[in-house]
């Protein structure tokens, strides 16, 4: 390849088209630079998937592997509400100050720091000695969750639209559906659950090493989006500096928010540590049949946000949330019901379908729901919400499970979801009722 070089001469007079050539080779150059020092968006990308996989392992092995960690320590049905907080806790702290965090100390510098959390914390759960040990290892494997989470669900509202959003989302799904098959496989083998959890240790390692090797790539030019409807796309418009925290919890929207996804997150933490306990325990399912369907949960909320991110930009954002959330109570009916064992399975992956676009969909319109200037803080709160959802309504169905046995999993998540339907018609009336213009 062959470089020419033009000098300025100081003093030297040009035609318009010769300073017009000049500023042209000019930034040629510096995009030729900044090519050659930044990573591919398609690399950057597969990273996040990868670190999504990741994020989803341990939330998929945890319902197989408690009955084995429970006997291990002696422990009551209950106790899961200690592991669960102490990750909500971890979570709450990383995900409301990731936006702050990433704003000042850039968002792949966050996103590492977050990963290696993740390691220490996953290592932690392989070798801790005892129960009140691995408690206090769910405190970093949860500041690593909160942090990739809301991390690269900033990334991704930002730079990209709703079908690689849903698919970063179906990459989580993927993980949480493998572990579920890949714990029951080694407890079925005679081996610890901590053999899991060293195994997805390893793999955050790989993500920690990917992300290192392109710190300078995890940025790009931001999405369009529309201004007055958060689900289409639209113009630009002009940047805004990002908002303070406490601007953006004073938009009363940014609260039906939250509380729509610490439902939806509690509804699926609960449908996924639960029902291998039910199964096996209260209705004697065989336990490779139990980590089957709640394998194939995973399974199907997946292959829903593979589907979802096909449709791309065609999707009617509110119209999806909303047949989503009454497929989720169909779902839960049939498990509560449990007219015979195949129909409570059933319910549960109809659930793992319904569930699918729920989390991507609200986290990818936040920024024209809010602004993109309190779009960073908005998801970050978000995401903290899903990590409360995610502790406290398993923790809850362990105390009624604990005093009412295992059979109020069922009326209790039914509950649950019902909730969902009626915050998302809430949100949805909020929307109607502001101006447009609060939306861009």
């Amino acid at each position: 390849m062959q470089v020419c070089m033009v000098v300025a001469l100081p003093g030297t007079r040009y035609s318009g088209s010769m300073r017009a050539m000049l500023d042209s080779l000019r930034r040629s150059s510096q995009h030729t630079n900044t090519a050659r020092l930044r990573p591919s968006a398609t690399l950057i990308v597969l990273i996040a998937y990868v670190g999504f996989i990741g994020l989803g392992l341990p939330a998929g092995a945890l319902g197989v592997a408690w009955p084995s960690i429970r006997a291990e320590f002696g422990l009551r049905l209950d106790a899961i509400g200690a592991l669960l907080t102490a990750v909500t806790i971890g979570s709450l702290l990383s995900s409301f100050a990731s936006g702050p965090a990433a704003n000042r100390f850039g968002l792949s510098r966050f996103l590492l720091a977050g990963t290696l959390s993740a390691v220490l914390g996953l290592a932690g759960y392989a070798l801790a000695p005892g129960w009140w040990a691995l408690v206090a290892c769910g405190l970093l494997v949860g500041a690593s969750a909160g942090a990739i989470d809301a991390g690269l669900n900033t990334y991704f509202a930002a730079h990209h639209g709703p079908r690689l959003m849903t698919w970063l989302h179906a990459a989580f799904g993927q993980g949480a559906a493998l572990s579920p098959m890949l714990m029951t496989a080694l407890v079925g083998a005679g081996l610890s659950w901590r053999w899991g959890y060293a195994a997805i240790a390893l793999l955050q390692i790989l993500v920690a090493l990917g992300i290192a090797l392109t710190l300078s790539g995890w940025t790009g030019p931001d999405r369009p989006h529309v201004s007055g409807d958060p689900s289409a796309p639209g113009d630009r418009g002009t940047p805004e500096p990002p908002a303070a925290a406490s601007a953006t919890l004073r938009l009363p929207v940014m609260w039906f928010s939250i509380a729509l996804l610490l439902m939806i997150a509690g509804s699926q933490a609960t449908a996924t540590q639960w029902p291998y306990s039910l199964f096996t325990e209260a209705r004697a399912v065989a336990p490779a049949t139990a980590g089957l369907w709640v394998g194939i949960h995973w399974a199907t909320l997946t292959g829903a946000r593979v589907l979802y991110g096909l449709a791309g930009n065609r999707l009617k954002v509110n119209g999806v949330l909303r047949f989503s959330t009454i497929v989720m109570v169909v779902g839960a009916v049939l498990l509560w019901w449990n007219p015979t064992d195949w129909l409570s399975f059933i319910g549960l992956a109809l659930m793992g379908v319904a569930l699918a676009p729920t989390f991507p969909l609200l986290q990818l319109v936040t920024p024209a729901r809010l602004g993109r200037q309190h779009a960073a803080n908005a998801i970050g709160f978000q995401t903290a919400a899903g990590y409360i959802g995610f502790g406290l309504a398993p923790g809850l169905a362990g105390i009624l499970a604990q005093r009412w046995g295992l059979e109020t999993i069922g009326p209790y998540l039914t509950v649950c979801v019902i909730g969902m339907l009626l915050l998302h018609e809430l949100l949805l009336r909020s929307d109607r009722a502001k101006p447009p213009a609060t939306a861009s």
